[in-house]
Order: structure tokens, then sequence, then C-alpha cells
């Protein structure tokens, strides 16, 4: 795997999907948070007509854990996104995160506006913006129906009191399908690789350090930034819900929001031929526009 030098020295790792594609770049950071970002995949397709640039992020993957443990909170995580860019020689490119990863690439956006082109923001939540809404918790109990709904129910109350992480990622295994539109192979697959590539350490620091004040100006800067802004959400998201994505996109002076329908925290997976057309087609939207 490719190497790139980062702000303070350390060596990290990237992946670099569908380079015979001839597409633009398109970087793409994995959420969790310290989550290995194995599990974007090629993003539903998206490889096939973009240069899909993956980091790991520190302690995740192939990079190594950080000597201090700040570097993984995510603002000093956006000062390892512009040592890649730095790196690959990007003038402008077009940034998509997921997840938790929303959140450092809107402090990328509010250091760096100027060197995003695009910017995907996909099933984000809102504690950047303040906001903690209970949608997901509605979205949940609205599925009671499912096969899968009481185990589910029963693993995700059980965490809070989990002793140990191989007790955590049994739970999580089992709560898996909540993060889903449908629980049919695909997402049966994709969720099987979660238990392994889960990090607590830098899951642990991401938030560590972020005052009030850092993220009253990371907000403040948003409303500046020239580049057009998509945030997705699922309406079967019961991990974020969509209300949080509805409080991401109204912090942007050029936000667009789109709700997805029978598509969860993975809209890739549940509905690739949805998620890759809208992506792909937002990504030809001229800057400014």
């Amino acid at each position: 795997m490719p190497h790139y030098t980062s702000y303070d020295s350390a060596e990290l790792s990237y992946r670099i999907l569908g380079e015979d594609s001839g597409g633009p770049p398109l970087l793409c950071l994995a959420g969790g948070p310290g989550r290995d970002a194995a599990y974007l995949g090629d993003l539903g397709g998206l490889a096939a007509h973009h240069t899909l640039v993956v980091p790991d992020s520190r302690g995740t993957g192939a990079s190594p854990p950080a000597g201090d443990p700040a570097a993984y909170a995510f603002p000093a995580l956006a000062r390892d996104l512009e040592a890649l860019r730095a790196h690959l020689g990007l003038e402008r490119f077009a940034l998509l995160a997921h997840d938790a990863a929303c959140a450092t690439a809107q402090a990328y956006a509010a250091a760096h506006g100027d060197r995003l082109s695009h910017l995907v923001l996909v099933t984000p939540g809102s504690r950047l913006q303040g906001e903690l809404p209970t949608d997901a918790e509605e979205i949940f109990e609205s599925r009671t129906g499912e096969p899968w709904w009481v185990d589910a129910y029963v693993a995700v109350h059980s965490l809070p009191d989990a002793g140990d992480l191989a007790e955590v990622r049994s739970l999580l295994l089992r709560a898996a399908p909540m993060a889903y539109g449908r629980w049919d192979a695909p997402q049966r697959a994709h969720a099987a690789g979660e238990p392994d590539q889960l990090n607590p350490v830098p899951r642990a620091g991401f938030w560590q350090g972020v005052d009030e004040t850092v993220r009253l100006q990371i907000l403040h800067a948003l409303r500046e930034l020239p580049a057009p802004v998509l945030v997705v959400t699922g309406d079967l998201d019961a991990v974020t819900g969509m209300r949080a994505g509805e409080a991401v996109a109204a912090s942007f002076h050029h936000g667009t929001l789109r709700p997805l329908h029978g598509v969860g925290h993975y809209p890739w997976v549940d509905e690739p031929d949805l998620f890759r057309p809208l992506v792909d087609d937002f990504l030809r939207t001229p800057l400014g526009l």
C-alpha cells in the first residue's frame, strides 16, 4: 500500500481504487469513528467512474497508532487529510465522508475550503452542530415487525454494560440489522466484517479536546464554503437517522439534502443503483452552483 508523510512525520497509508477508470480523484473518509476503511468497499461501484483514494486513519488499517492521543481527534485527522492532498499534488479535489468522518470532512472544509471542489457527506451525525436528534430511535422502533428486531433490541441495550471487546463485537453483530434498509445477503456480508474492523483507541480519541470554541469556529467557517455540498440520508437509518443530516445540510450556504427511500446507514450497500448515480451527478455540478 502507498504511504504519505503527515504533519508530524507519521507515515500513513492509503489505497487507490479505480485507477484504471481514468476518472477524477475522489478522496473517501471512513467513519466509525476508528473503523477500518475496508468497509467502504468501492462505494457501490463509484470506482468505475472515479479514482477513489481511501486513507487509513491513524490506528486503523495499515496506518500505525498515534504517538500522541490528541492526533486521533477529528480536527487533527483533518490535518492528515491536508498532508495527503499535498502528497498527491492536488490543487483542488472532491471529498466524500461517511458517518463520523463527516466531522473530519467539515473540519477540513472549515480550514481548507478553497481546496474542495465538491463535498459529499453520507449519513452524518450532527454532534458538531450541537444537535442530537432522536429520530434514529423512532426509526428503530418502527421496525418491530422485522424478524431480527427483538435480538437487535436486546443487543443494543446490552452494549453499555459490555465487559470486554469480544462481547462488544458480538453485540454489535447482533445489532447490525438496524443499520441497513433490509437484511439480505449483501447486508449480512457487509456487517460480518464490522467486528474485526473496530479500533477502540482511535474511537475514544475522536472527540477529545474539541471544546465549544473549536466547534463554533468550524460551524462559522462552513457558512463561507464555496464548494457545493451534498448530504445523503436514509429513511431507514436507525444509527444516525435523518434529522441529523438536515441539521448538517443547513450548516452550508450551498448545501443540498437528498434522502433516499429504503436505505439505512450504508446507502451504497442497500441501494447502490440509487447511491452511485446520485453522487456521480452531483460531482459533475460546476463549482459554485
